[in-house]
């Protein structure tokens, strides 16, 4: 028998077992899991009505919200592709990828009506506006009938929606769906959800996921994250990263309890994590860091939470040790990217190892990237595409074999063929494995600093200087250098009363690390850069020491 493989089983799913379980709670806003599937069907509905046809793409531009955690289903049960947007982005990149992805609908939350009304004019077509939480208008009202251009209905009802000026309510638009239409057949090999890259060298690129591929990865996921229904998740990572690391479906599939966070605040999470008993909480490093240095911490009952994920960005054993110390949990590292749906990697220790291995080896292995989900094939190779020793020291590119990876870059044929060579998905991420196949990023290959032919991880002064008692956060980047080409230079942001010197984290690295490895100098900043996530921006760190400099290294 062939079933087509599609996420839309695991709202399904959740909506039959646990119907009557309050499943999504956003701010006052509570669903149970049979409300949430009701209102999905009626987005579907009221999309099809609205005119989307299948392998349309639909766009949100939103927080963490239940509409958009909504549009996880019912834009696909409308045979549509949703794209949820980077909010975090430039005006001109959400154009382009609007443009680029040619959503004929865009979803956005009240509060970026300004950035919409910005933007719309110069997109090279018109989408049907549609806005969420804004202040109701008599043009809001939702068409009735399928508008298919000014042939097949009204002007009116052709041009409602067209403009932010009359964009649709979103509730109005629910309203007038229904939640008894018959399901489209699903193509598993289609697309489904549309997630663009940040942007960070060159334009965004659409990372395209099918149905098969979110399927299956909710399915390794769950089992690798060890998820059930008795889980409460907070969104802390945004629904519009990377697949929302595949917690839209997952934690739906299994049933377990959806906690929106719309803004991050470590006090708001602090607060929402003892109001809602959360027991399990997924974000980058630099946002565990917020909470662990957040006076609020000692305020709240945090006891609920049982483990925390760490991604996004290579973590530290001493941030793994400090969140074991301080909030009482599991601390492990997750690795994944959009174009592997994501999660591809976790740092689960093994028993028969902690049977035999020092106890201190355990917060080690922890903190490293992993080893491959269930599911995943993950090596470690060289430049010729050799496996490099399993030594945990030679370093190598992370490459992926899976059902879980994309299916290629939107309209990016030379871009996917780059990445996607001999039936193996190229990471651009440079790391080591051991014996036990635990690999441990040290790179992102563009951030490897090469200094006077030595190449150098920033990660690993990076794990150096987070060891240092006064700083709160740091970064390594690459500085021009006459003699050695570049050197690594930490900018660093102390802790709230903290006084330290350059000289003060110089003489720490140097206890550290090798020679060749310590900064060349200290930089002290209020505050680092971060994107969408809160993973730091190197490239804008970096960007001021190269400035005039005709030729980079990097």
């Amino acid at each position: 028998m062939f079933v087509p493989l599609s996420v839309l089983e695991f709202r399904d799913r959740a909506a039959t077992y646990f119907g009557d379980k309050i499943g999504v709670i956003d701010g006052e806003r509570c669903f149970t899991y049979r409300e949430y599937a009701e209102r999905t069907h009626r987005l579907a509905s009221a999309l099809r009505r609205l005119g989307v046809e299948p392998g349309d793409r639909v766009s949100f531009v939103t927080y963490n919200t239940h509409q958009l955690l909504e549009a996880y289903y019912g834009v696909l049960e409308a045979g549509a592709v949703l794209n949820p947007i980077n909010i975090r982005l430039t005006p001109s990149d959400i154009a382009y990828i609007l443009d680029h992805s040619g959503s004929t609908v865009v979803a956005y939350h009240a509060d970026f009506a300004p950035l919409v009304e910005q933007i719309a004019p110069s997109l090279a077509h018109r989408p049907v506006f549609v806005v969420m939480e804004g202040e109701p208008r008599e043009t809001q009202e939702a068409p009735t009938s399928r508008v298919e251009g000014a042939a097949a209905s009204s002007v009116a009802d052709a041009e409602r929606g067209r403009s932010p000026s009359t964009a649709i309510d979103y509730e109005a638009l629910l309203a007038s769906g229904r939640s008894d239409e018959p399901p489209a057949d699903v193509d598993e090999n289609a697309v489904a959800e549309l997630f663009y890259t940040s942007g960070t060298t060159g334009r965004p690129k659409g990372v395209a996921l099918t149905h098969r591929a979110l399927y299956l990865h909710g399915l390794q996921a769950a089992q690798a994250l060890r998820i059930t229904d008795a889980d409460v998740i907070l969104h802390v990572v945004p629904l519009f990263h990377v697949n929302g690391w595949g917690a839209p479906h997952w934690m739906t599939m299994v049933g377990g309890q959806h906690v929106m966070l719309r803004k991050f605040d470590p006090a708001a999470l602090l607060s929402l994590v003892e109001r809602h008993g959360v027991t399990y909480l997924l974000a980058v490093p630099t946002i565990f860091n917020a909470v662990l240095n957040s006076p609020e911490l000692e305020r709240r009952d945090v006891s609920s939470l049982k483990r925390v994920l760490v991604g996004g960005a290579p973590s530290s054993p001493a941030l793994i040790r400090a969140l074991e110390e301080r909030l009482g949990v599991q601390a492990l590292v997750g690795y994944g990217l959009s174009e592997t749906s994501p999660v591809v990697s976790i740092a689960w220790p093994r028993q028969h190892l902690l049977d035999v291995e020092p106890p201190e080896r355990r917060l080690e292995r922890q903190a490293t990237t992993g080893w491959a989900v269930p599911g995943v094939r993950l090596r470690v190779v060289t430049p010729e595409g050799e496996d490099v020793r399993p030594d945990g020291e030679q370093l190598g590119e992370i490459v992926v074999r899976s059902n879980v990876v994309m299916d290629g870059y939107y309209r990016e044929p030379e871009s996917t063929a780059a990445s996607i060579r001999d039936g193996w998905f190229h990471t651009g991420d440079m790391a080591t494995i051991d014996a036990q196949g635990y690999a441990t990023i040290r790179d992102r290959a563009k951030d490897v600093i090469i200094s006077g032919g030595e190449n150098i991880s920033s990660v690993d002064i990076e794990n150096a200087l987070a060891d240092f008692p006064g700083i709160l956060e740091a970064a390594v980047v690459a500085a021009p250098d006459e003699r050695w080409g570049e050197v690594p230079v930490a900018v660093v942001v102390l802790k709230p009363g903290v006084i330290a010197t350059a000289d003060d984290v110089l003489a720490h690295c140097r206890e550290r690390l090798a020679g060749f490895k310590v900064p060349r100098r200290v930089e002290f900043r209020d505050q680092l850069p971060k994107g969408g996530t809160g993973k730091i921006l190197k490239g804008e760190l970096r960007e001021p020491f190269w400035r005039g400099y005709e030729l980079r290294v990097h």
